[in-house]
């Protein structure tokens, strides 16, 4: 098989359109039914929502847990409003890779970290992908064995597709990248 991989030449929001619009184009091409997009106040929810209508493909937004309110990093009952009203669920959860009561504890030592540090030596995009979509399974949104495309970003908007099967947090080693469609070339 052979494919394309778009390299961004910086990272961001400015990223977001072109990067759901080739999320959308590889999600008909595999019949994938289900999006996953990280999204911390909405934009990129909703711009997702634009994007996919009309195309049978569902969108999940997956915010970060409400832990990082203090640095205003969570979604407020307004803003979820407003993303669900335009027809996608929101997932709000503890980091599917690190972030827990392991790092409470112990730091910046333990498997998740040591991840999610590796993730995003390839993008913080790649690092919020791969953990939203293990969140996605967790909460039962979507099917293990099934493949999704998931959707995040470094800082603000979006920049970064995967094609995914995602393995349960505890199945870790089970997890796969399918496909890399776009992220930045250096984030």
């Amino acid at each position: 098989m052979e494919s394309t991989i778009t390299y961004f030449e910086e990272p961001g929001r400015k990223n977001t359109l072109a990067t759901l619009e080739i999320a959308k184009k590889r999600a008909l091409e595999l019949g994938i039914k289900k999006v996953l997009v990280a999204s911390s106040h909405g934009y990129t929810a909703l711009e997702a929502a634009k994007v996919f209508q009309g195309t049978g493909i569902e969108v999940i937004a997956v915010s970060i847990s409400n832990s990082f309110q203090d640095l205003g990093w969570s979604m407020t009952a307004e803003q979820r409003s407003k993303i669900e009203k335009a027809g996608v669920k929101v997932l709000t959860g503890l980091h599917g890779l690190a972030d827990g009561v392991a790092e409470g504890f112990y730091g910046e030592n333990t498997p998740g970290s040591v991840i999610a540090n590796t993730l995003r030596m390839f993008s913080q995009g790649t690092k919020v992908a791969v953990e939203i979509s293990i969140m996605a399974l967790e909460a039962g949104l979507i099917q293990p064995g099934s493949e999704v495309i998931s959707i995040a970003g470094t800082s603000e908007g979006c920049d970064t597709a995967l094609v995914v099967r995602p393995a349960f947090a505890r199945k870790i080693k089970d997890f796969r990248i399918c496909e890399i469609l776009c992220k930045p070339r250096i984030a």
